[in-house]
């Protein structure tokens, strides 16, 4: 007999869906830079005056937008990242600390998220060995080269952002927006997905699905998303 029963994890805005999300909490945010960051889920959280976070995002965003905006909120205590350099806030609270950062590797932090994801534990990798990363890590040869101990994430949720999503949580990202969000889809205890266009079951193509809605816990269409460019370099007149 087949179970026609199927979980709804349509919600009606951001609010509702990260309506659980308490002090404290882990949690992992898409996007890399601006691009495919989850907007409508940052400003709810913001709106929620949530405190005391640890974000796993693979930079801080900018001073007035992105991370950037909990940042200035003091809603984040540790951030967990590769790459930070575009936000003020961020070095001024690292350098007084009030922030506790943890800065690894990309790709580190990619592989952390994916042994989330597939239910591993840690994995090793030869990135950082010999540097400061190394710090407190065990280190293990493997056919004579040194590799570290990294431990999988444990986050409570994973928030990220698609260019279109169905009912069923199945997801598809667009360009350069197809980054940390997949990664993180997986790894999240809960996962919130924002999408631009919400369709119903069925619509999309199998064969361009990048995200099974198997990993989906809550989806909603977002709105009022500005897209904004990092940093606009443009040619000089000629």
């Amino acid at each position: 007999m087949i179970n026609t029963m199927q979980m709804n994890k349509v919600v009606t805005n951001a609010k509702d869906a990260v309506n659980d999300i308490q002090d404290g909490a882990t949690i992992m945010l898409g996007g890399f830079g601006l691009c495919g960051i989850p907007e409508n889920c940052i400003s709810a959280l913001v709106d929620k005056k949530v405190k005391g976070l640890t974000c796993i995002s693979n930079n801080a965003g900018v001073d007035d937008f992105g991370i950037g905006l909990m940042l200035q909120q003091k809603q984040v205590k540790k951030m967990i990242s590769s790459y930070v350099g575009e936000n003020a806030e961020f070095e001024r609270q690292l350098l007084s600390g009030e922030l506790e950062v943890e800065l690894i590797p990309q790709g580190t932090l990619a592989t952390r998220c994916l042994a989330a994801g597939y239910g591993m534990p840690a994995v090793f990798t030869p990135a950082g060995v010999g540097t400061e990363v190394e710090t407190g890590k065990e280190v293990r040869n493997f056919n004579g080269k040194d590799y570290l101990l990294e431990m999988a994430f444990d986050a409570d949720f994973a928030l990220v952002k698609a260019w279109k999503g169905d009912t069923m949580g199945n997801l598809i990202f667009k360009d350069t927006a197809r980054n940390f969000n997949p990664l993180m889809a997986m790894a999240g205890k809960i996962t919130i997905a924002e999408v631009e266009e919400l369709v119903p079951a069925g619509s999309l193509d199998p064969n361009q699905i990048h995200t099974p809605g198997i990993y989906v816990h809550r989806i909603f269409q977002g709105m009022d998303y500005q897209k904004r460019i990092e940093q606009r370099t443009v040619r000089k007149k000629s």
